[in-house]
């Protein structure tokens, strides 16, 4: 008990009714939504993405300098970029060679030909002084499960182009779904050996992603968050570290994540600086799926 003006008050315990939220202390990677446009028309995109799709338009090399340069003044550890394809965007290789000036970066692609026909210009990105490194989209260790998603021919398109990327020396990670009840241990040793028998190093890293299109809103709050939470287990938040930039009716805006950008509610405003100081509420649907099983583009040890 706490005594106040000489009455008894309870410690104040955190609230079952007020919503969680969490606080970003510093920006330790910045992403760009380079614009929802992609060469292929998968079933159950995260991003309702596809060929001449502009729900999220077009960020071009001017859109995406400022935030970079603004990131850069706050001591930003990492550039990432997503999609859509990125490389369908006609300004990404000219980004990338400034961002990488500036600081390491990451590419989220499916690896297929938007990819490829920019390896000549790609390999020349190597000499920079910060990192590029890919993440390619697998969804499953076999064709028929991948192909059903993305169309036919499109498990050894991104096959090829993983081989392509480690040849030519990036650094690749590989983007898959969880599926319900899956055996972790079960999946990513198919990957490995799927990964051996392409000639790939068999510990390449896997980022696992579950559902995220049917997910039933779950009311976060301050409560919940401080009991299932810790403050370590609160930092690995996206939120916590992470903002990204998007280009919505002609603007650029930031917003709290990569996974939230349907929902106006998450828009932080136009200033990077001010929109890291502010508490992101935990009120989408996707904040749930963070919550209960840790889903995060990236971690903030930014391998």
């Amino acid at each position: 008990m706490q005594t106040v003006s000489g009455q008894q008050h309870a410690a104040t315990a955190p609230s079952k009714d007020t919503c969680a939220s969490i606080a970003c202390r510093t920006i330790k990677e910045l992403w760009f939504h380079t614009g929802t446009d992609c060469n292929l028309q998968c079933h159950g995109c995260f991003e309702g993405a596809g060929p001449g799709v502009h729900r999220i338009e077009t960020a071009t090399y001017n859109d995406m300098r400022p935030y970079i340069d603004a990131a850069t003044e706050c001591g930003v550890e990492r550039f990432s970029f997503t999609g859509g394809e990125p490389f369908l965007n006609p300004d990404i290789l000219r980004t990338l060679d400034y961002a990488l000036e500036r600081a390491p970066c990451l590419v989220l692609s499916n690896g297929t030909t938007p990819l490829r026909d920019k390896a000549d210009q790609l390999e020349s990105l190597r000499q920079k002084p910060h990192p590029l490194s890919f993440r390619i989209s697998l969804d499953f260790p076999d064709s028929a499960q991948h192909d059903g998603l993305r169309g036919p021919g499109r498990f050894q398109e991104a096959l090829a182009g993983i081989r392509l990327l480690h040849r030519t020396g990036f650094a690749v990670s590989v983007a898959r779904r969880k599926e319900n009840n899956e055996q972790p241990e079960a999946a990513e040793n198919a990957y490995s050996a799927l990964f051996v028998n392409n000639g790939l190093p068999p510990n390449l890293p896997l980022v696992g992603f579950p559902e995220l299109l049917h997910v039933a809103p779950l009311q976060i709050s301050e409560y919940c968050l401080a009991q299932y939470h810790t403050e370590e287990s609160r930092a690995g938040f996206m939120c916590a570290f992470s903002r990204m930039i998007v280009k919505k009716n002609g603007k650029m805006g930031v917003y709290a994540c990569t996974l939230v950008d349907d929902d106006p509610a998450f828009d932080l405003g136009a200033e990077l600086k001010q929109a890291a100081a502010r508490h992101v509420m935990l009120r989408h649907s996707r904040c749930s799926v963070c919550f209960s099983q840790g889903v995060s583009c990236s971690s903030p040890s930014l391998p």
